[in-house]
């Protein structure tokens, strides 16, 4: 069978900026940072930073009587981006249980908020304490499992744990599927909910999110020359996608997909084989690329990195390419970042404009790329989305304007 041309026909954000593509939309345009202090876990584990959601009610999305006990909030947040997404596509619920659909999930993470739970209940209560849906919570294949549950479907289900490429291989290996004519409607993409005290703590320790609550919104600073490290938050985009075939409407195709593995000791390398298999794919020269959506997570080690896969992948032509990290707006929500990131590109690309990498100030000569601190009107058709994740693991996606 020939292979079809796969394009996004709906969008649904949940993250600090925003919450459904226009509110989303409207919030990523604006030059703020949404980093603030996050005290839910005490004063007594020291400082902590995140962006993060506390007016998300799941009840404003679905009937949370259809959620399993126990719901984890990463699964929460998935179930509403994908009835956000659904609903932007124009897709009714009678369609999706009709024709053969998938529903592709990344996250990095289990559900870290019931584990917690569980062992401080057992550490209290001892064998008595123990909370069996833990089982069922912690599994990240409940998470596309609650979205059948909530929609009434039986659609075929697989979660991708990639790290924080997760969301990124989600919707790759989605819109494969319905190229190859596997599915006709794909639900896919990321979400994330690492705001408990285990990992939190371990991820503060190992220098990836700060240990300060200073100044909190400049804490993010991708690609700036003062940056210290990202800032670990949470938040979702689940995303339809369809063949070229459907009379909906489409944001953007997705042309190409790749991944690469690091090499020993050289951070972000595998991004080069990673770009340049998916400008491959997509049929393009790097050159032809209108704009990058970077990874960024304002980590002095790891945007110096990406910068320098991207020289080598661009070369010349790279200083002409605007450019942009979301992550000084929202934070980095690990596996759900870069499906945050694709519905971020593909509004970008509808409407003509680049949205801000939020507190880049001042230019660093390791990472030359053309970032701007203000939105940017550009017409553009051609995208190159990253992500990059702990044991050396890189993802990309090539988007192209519909």
């Amino acid at each position: 069978m020939k292979r079809r041309r796969v394009k996004i026909t709906g969008i649904g954000p949940v993250t600090p900026a925003g919450i459904g593509r226009d509110d989303f939309w409207k919030g990523i345009l604006e030059p703020v940072s949404r980093v603030r202090p996050y005290g839910k876990l005490g004063d007594q584990y020291g400082p902590l930073v995140a962006a993060h959601m506390d007016t998300f009610r799941v009840g404003s999305y679905v009937d949370p009587s259809l959620l399993p006990k126990g719901a984890a909030r990463h699964t929460q947040f998935a179930v509403a981006g994908a009835m956000l997404a659904i609903q932007d596509a124009g897709v009714s619920l009678e369609e999706f249980r009709r024709v053969h659909a998938s529903i592709f999930v990344g996250t990095a993470l289990m559900d870290f908020g019931s584990i917690n739970h569980s062992i401080e209940s057992v550490s209290k209560h001892g064998a008595h304490g123990t909370l069996p849906r833990t089982i069922y919570s912690i599994s990240t294949a409940g998470i596309p499992g609650a979205i059948n549950r909530v929609l009434g479907t039986a659609a075929r289900t697989m979660v991708m744990q990639s790290s924080c490429c997760s969301g990124l291989d989600a919707i790759g290996y989605a819109a494969r599927m319905v190229a190859e004519g596997e599915a006709e409607i794909a639900l896919c993409g990321g979400t994330e909910a690492p705001l408990h005290r285990f990992p939190l703590l371990e991820i503060r320790a190992a220098g990836l999110t700060p240990e300060t609550d200073a100044m909190p919104e400049r804490l993010d600073r991708p690609f700036d020359l003062w940056r210290t490290t990202g800032v670990v938050s949470e938040g979702a985009c689940m995303i339809v996608l369809e063949p070229e075939s459907s009379p909906r409407k489409g944001y953007s195709f997705i042309s190409g997909y790749a991944f690469g593995n690091d090499e020993p000791d050289k951070l972000c390398s595998g991004l080069i084989p990673a770009n340049r298999l998916a400008l491959a794919e997509a049929g393009i020269r790097p050159y032809e690329v209108d704009s990058i959506n970077a990874w960024g997570p304002g980590h002095r080690a790891i945007d110096a990195a990406e910068a320098s896969a991207l020289i080598a992948v661009f070369q010349s032509a790279l200083p002409d390419i605007p450019a942009v990290s979301i992550k000084g707006s929202i934070g980095n929500p690990l596996g759900g970042a870069p499906a945050i990131q694709v519905a971020a590109a593909a509004l970008a690309q509808r409407h003509g404009i680049i949205p801000p990498t939020v507190n880049w100030l001042y230019p660093d000569p390791a990472c030359p790329l053309n970032l701007s601190a203000s939105s940017r009107a550009l017409e553009h058709s051609l995208t190159l989305i990253n992500a990059h994740g702990l044991a050396g693991v890189n993802s990309s996606l090539i988007l192209e304007k519909c």
